[in-house]
């Protein structure tokens, strides 16, 4: 009988996306960050076919997922039970002030590098190039969400809180935005994990001066915060704006 419960919870968990696990337990990422698993732009995909296309265990992978759940979950990690209101505010005072403050900071320092060291590390050159666009393009891409998809968001829910019907404009705003934000999240997936490859993981060469040293480990940090952003609104935020449909 326990066998036969193990194997269904087995399956429950190998049907469900990558996604919806982080959703549920932040704690998980660590488990696929280990593994090299895009648990933010990658996380409609099943657990069961991600591990089928790295060629990792199902049965390792639940392993290290039970162990990582085995404390109580603390409630300042359970954003997937946040109202929408408060996820929002989470989102622009936590992920979008760390880009306001730190990109404009960390292009400087891959331009200057690049200058530098572009002679004998030809790889910082395009490494510049690419989070120059990523900044020019992240910026329209907060605008857009502080100013209009943000907004709308909280008004519908603030609609739906008192009965009445949301505004028609605002959920064309919300239909709208989620397809073009989901979007411009792939892109600027795909743009941090080229610079990965190009950083080679964020190996610090041999000859590197500290300039060089930090703007890797700068890199290496807007990343992560990146995927725990794009995590937020992805898995989290936008599936519960469905509702409002």
């Amino acid at each position: 009988m326990e066998k036969q419960q193990s194997d269904k919870q087995l399956m429950d968990s190998a049907n469900r996306t990558i996604g919806e696990i982080v959703a549920d337990d932040y704690r998980t990422a660590r488990v696929f960050e280990d593994h090299g698993i895009d648990f933010c732009c990658g996380g409609k995909i099943a657990l069961s076919e991600i591990c089928r296309d790295k060629g990792i265990e199902l049965a390792v992978i639940e392993r290290e997922l039970a162990a990582v759940k085995v404390a109580s979950l603390d409630r300042s990690l359970n954003y997937s039970a946040w109202e929408l209101p408060f996820l929002v505010d989470f989102i622009v005072n936590t992920h979008h002030a760390y880009l306001h403050e730190n990109m404009g900071q960390i292009a400087g320092y891959a331009r200057k590098i690049a200058e530098v060291h572009g002679p004998n590390h030809p790889e910082v050159l395009e490494i510049a190039e690419i989070f120059s666009k990523i900044v020019t393009d992240l910026k329209d891409h907060l605008q857009y969400e502080e100013e209009v998809f943000f907004p709308a968001i909280k008004r519908c829910d603030a609609a739906g809180k008192s009965h009445a019907v949301p505004d028609t404009m605002d959920l064309e705003s919300m239909r709208a935005g989620l397809e073009k934000l989901q979007q411009e999240h792939e892109e600027v997936g795909d743009a941090i994990h080229r610079i990965r490859h190009l950083a080679k993981d964020y190996d610090i060469p041999a000859d590197a001066c500290n300039t060089f040293r930090l703007t890797y480990q700068k890199l290496k940090e807007f990343e992560d915060d990146l995927h725990k952003h794009v995590h937020l609104e992805n898995n989290i935020l936008f599936p519960k704006t469905a509702r409002f449909s």
